[in-house]
Formats: structure tokens, sequence, C-alpha cells
């Protein structure tokens, strides 16, 4: 698609979207309406035709107009936008052009007119923006196609919120308006008389991930740092979740340290993680990997359970619990140095063993629960990482696997136990960075192996932290979980040296029946779920 220009002044808007090229979109020609507009050097550095058709002193708005038309007559274009032409165009001209679009510095139909900027201010607003629409003979009052808001600043006059609304608003709104309009995903509604009346934006109706996403966040608060003393850091919050967070948790043990950027991080990384459990179950947390997992029928079995797998990595860790946290279960968490519990509710003997520790952070979720957590609370649909110059937005990987979603390969079957172990060994696994590889015996871990760049590797860390680290248990006789493929059979290899007997995989790998080859020679039992569960971050 060809957009054409009409420039006041320096005319950034058109000049964004000639750098930018929205839908691969081209700025086929800009006119400014006066010959020392800044828009002209700024198109004519990018090779885009420039041409100023300055309004004579004595001369109509109609002359100047059909000008202004004779201009654009030597070039072919689509959508005609403006920027900063101040004036109304005449019924002539708009009827001369198929599609008219401006972008005005205010969230229509609020503040239109010229000041939208001091009457922002004056309104004492919270919240500005800017609108593209389609432009119709009266002011501002045309189709809206496209908006997009900014917060406004106890400390804001008119130059700073002009230019963040310039930036952060305009520089947003104006080109997807652009991109919408050449990708086809925009109908202008028209009368009888041709004149637009609505707009049809197909754009906006994507399923699940709609194609624009705004999220708006009011700061909870400014963290000592980020996740190095270098960086700064804070907290945002919304008020519309419902899910138990530690966000909306509730410090219990006044006169500790507030939370960091990195127990933040951490903290909802474990919490996430007992979620996945109808069991009482209990996870430490060490820089988001889980360093030990367990459930059991009581919650401080399932906290000694998950402690044991790798006491030494837990040192500084971070505890979650999905039930209300009791006073033994309280003991065992005190016994060692932890940075912060979080738990949906603790008994009055179990905080008062838990805030005796000076500065160990104990969240209560409690207010948002019945005293327990399942994978019922997980309500949050989306997860999202922030990109330099934009976000990644995926699904929230909910899934459960079940028995019936079991494949068995080879020709050993695993036992009811072994699937027990399985089903728990995949749900944790889940939060393991990949390539993840993790060994568990019953429901409880055993060894975990994250973040390597080679599957083989990662199974040799579990089977290393198994044998040196845990407590009371080993890799013999367990089952190991892999959260994609193994597409060699050298991985299956090495976990059956380390003495398990089971393995639970996606599958998928061309070299399939190479590793259930291997794992039949090995005497190993073998399922597929033909579900991945890659957790990059």
């Amino acid at each position: 698609m060809k957009i054409a220009g009409i420039a006041g002044n320096r005319g950034r808007n058109l000049l964004h979207i000639a750098d930018i090229s929205p839908g691969g979109a081209e700025l086929s020609v800009v006119v400014a309406n006066g010959e020392d507009a800044p828009v002209l050097d700024g198109a004519e550095d990018r090779g885009v035709p420039a041409v100023a058709v300055e309004r004579g002193d004595d001369e109509s708005r109609e002359d100047h107009e059909a000008r202004i038309l004779d201009a654009l007559a030597d070039y072919e274009f689509d959508v005609l936008c403006l920027d900063g032409f101040m004036r109304v165009l005449s019924p002539e001209f708009l009827d001369s052009v198929d599609t008219v679009l401006n972008v005005h510095p205010s969230l229509l139909p609020s503040f239109p007119g010229a000041d939208a900027h001091a009457q922002t201010l004056d309104a004492n607003v919270r919240t500005a923006g800017a609108t593209v629409h389609v432009v119709t003979e009266a002011v501002d009052e045309g189709p809206i196609v496209a908006q997009e808001s900014v917060p406004v600043f106890e400390d804001d006059d008119e130059a700073s919120l002009k230019e963040r609304v310039l930036h952060e608003a305009e520089f947003e709104a104006y080109p997807r308006a652009v991109r919408w309009f050449a990708e086809g995903a925009v109908e202008v509604e028209r009368d009888d008389e041709g004149r637009p009346v609505g707009v049809d934006l197909a754009a906006d109706t994507n399923g699940d991930l709609p194609a624009r996403r705004t999220v708006s966040n009011r700061r909870e608060d400014s963290l000592r740092y980020g996740e190095n003393p270098h960086q700064d850091a804070a907290v945002y919050a919304t008020d519309a979740s419902e899910e138990p967070s530690v966000v909306h948790a509730s410090q219990l043990n006044e006169g500790a340290k507030a939370l960091s950027y990195n127990n933040y991080n951490d903290a909802d990384g474990a919490l996430n993680l007992i979620k996945e459990f109808e069991e009482p179950a209990a996870a430490v947390i060490k820089h988001t990997n889980p360093a030990g997992c367990a459930t059991a029928d009581t919650l401080a079995d399932a906290y000694r359970d998950a402690l044991s797998t790798d006491a030494k990595s837990a040192f500084g860790g971070i505890v979650a619990l999905n039930r209300e946290c009791d006073a033994e279960t309280a003991t065992e968490i005190v016994d060692s140095f932890k940075e912060v519990v979080v738990a949906p509710g603790y008994t009055d003997d179990a905080l008062d063993t838990l805030t005796e520790k000076k500065n160990l952070r104990v969240l209560d979720v409690g207010d948002r629960t019945d005293g327990t957590l399942g994978p019922e609370d997980r309500t949050e649909r989306f997860t999202e990482k922030a990109l330099v110059g934009g976000r990644l937005v995926q699904e929230r990987d909910r899934s459960t696997i079940t028995r019936d979603d079991l494949e068995v390969v080879t020709e050993r079957e695993p036992t009811d136990e072994q699937i027990d172990s399985m089903l728990f060994a995949w749900k944790v696994l889940k939060h393991v960075k990949s390539n993840g590889i993790l060994i568990a015996d019953g429901t409880e871990t055993v060894g975990v192996g994250m973040g390597q760049v080679s599957r083989v590797d990662a199974v040799t860390l579990a089977a290393m932290k198994a044998e040196k680290d845990a407590e009371g248990k080993s890799a013999e006789g367990a089952v190991v979980a892999s959260d994609a493929f193994f597409p060699f059979p050298d991985a299956v290899e090495e976990a059956a040296e380390a003495g398990v007997e089971a393995v639970i995989q996606p599958g998928g790998s061309v070299n399939d029946d190479d590793v259930i080859a291997a794992a039949d020679e090995l005497g190993l039992a073998m399922v597929m779920t033909g579900q991945r569960a890659f957790r990059h971050d």
C-alpha cells in the first residue's frame, strides 16, 4: 500500500511511518504547507518525494486545497495521512480523496480541537493519549480507527506531555492504523452520500490472542534494585487479577526487609509450581528453578521431602506451600536459612516461629483462598515476556497430563506406582528451565538438571545431583522425565546408568525408534506424552 502525507511542520509521525513501513506501506510523497517546514528535509533524507504548497496571503482555502490536490496527482497513493495540518478540510477536498486519516493528541472524544494537552492538564485526568480517526468535515469527529493511552504524571507540563504522547501514543497508534489498512483489516463504512460514518475493524477480533494488547498497571512499590545492584526496578500491580499472587500477598513480619526483584521472581515461580497439585505440596525454589518439590499426606512431610532433594542448593531459597502453614512445617523451615516463605495462611504458632527470623519474609496469599491452593487457582490466561521493541505473549501452560494421555512404547510396561511418579515429575518439570531433566521417586524429586544446552548433559547433571546432594534417596529405581524428546539414545543410556527404571518424555523425534530400542535393550519402561514442556525463561 502507498500513502501520501500532508504535514504542517516537522511531520514526525509521517517520517516515523516512512522509517518502519508498517504492513509494508510506503510513503510515496509528502506535501508541506510551508517552504521552511522541517519535514521537507526529513523526507529528502529518506528518499521520499516532497513538495511545499504554501498558501498565499490572499488565497482562498479552496484554491490552496486545489493546488495540494494537483501536487498529489502526480503520485499514487491509497490513503492520505495528515500530520499537524491544523486546518479543516473542505467537502470538495474530501470528495476527491478516498480515505483521509489524521492523528489527534488526545483520547477522542475528549479534548478535541486545539490545545489538547492544555485541556488534558486542566482537566486533571491521569490518562492521556492519541487517536487516529477518519477525517470528516467536522473537527475531530470522524470514525475512530486506533487509540493509544499514556499516563499523565504529577509533574507534567504541556511540553513533557506532548513529547510522551508523540513518542508513546502517536508513534504506536498511527503506524498501527496504517498497518491495518495495508493488511486489509479495516473497512470504512459510508452513508449513501459516501461520507465515512464508521469503521469495521476485523483486526481486533483475532481469537484468544488479540491483535492489540494494552496493559495498564499501577506501580505498587519501588525496589531497592533489580537483578543486580546497578539496575533500578519496581513492581507493578493490577487490581483486576484475582489469582493468588506474590504481588498481592501480605507481608506478615513487620520490620523485615522488603522483597527484592529476585525475591518476587523466585517467589512467583515457587507459587506457580505448588498450584499444580491437589495434594499437600511444598517446593523450594532457587533462581526460579526447583531445588526440590514433593507432595505428601502432611505439609511437613512434603517440605522435608522437597528439602532433602538438594538442601545445599536450597540455602537462601524460596519456600512455597499450597496449604496453611502449621507449626511443624514452620519449625522445619526455620531450621535452615531461607529468604521467603509464601503460603495461603499461617497458624498463630507457625507465624510466631517464622517471625523469630528477622529477615525471613513471610507472605500470605490467604485473603484470596480458603487456606488451600490448587490447579483451580491458576486463573490468569496469558504469560508474557518483554523484548527490546516489544513483547512475547503466550497462553499459560495450565495443561495436566493424565494416565489416559500416556502411550507406552516399550516392551516393559510401567507399574502403577511408576505412572504416579511420572505424572508428578511432569508437573514439576514444567517449571524447570530447559533443557530440563527431572528424576523422581514416588511423589518427590530426587535430582534436577536444568538449563543445559545439551539434553544428555541435563541427564548427567540430574544424576550427579541425585548422587551427591539428595539425602536419603537416589536415582536407583526412580523415573526420569524429559521436557522434550530425546534426539539420541545417549541420554536414555545415561539415565539407565544412574539407575532409573522408567522414562516419561514427549516423543516426536525422527530417532524415536532408536531411542525406544535402546530403552528395550536396557529393560526400561518408557511412555510418551505427545506434549512438550519447554520453559525458556
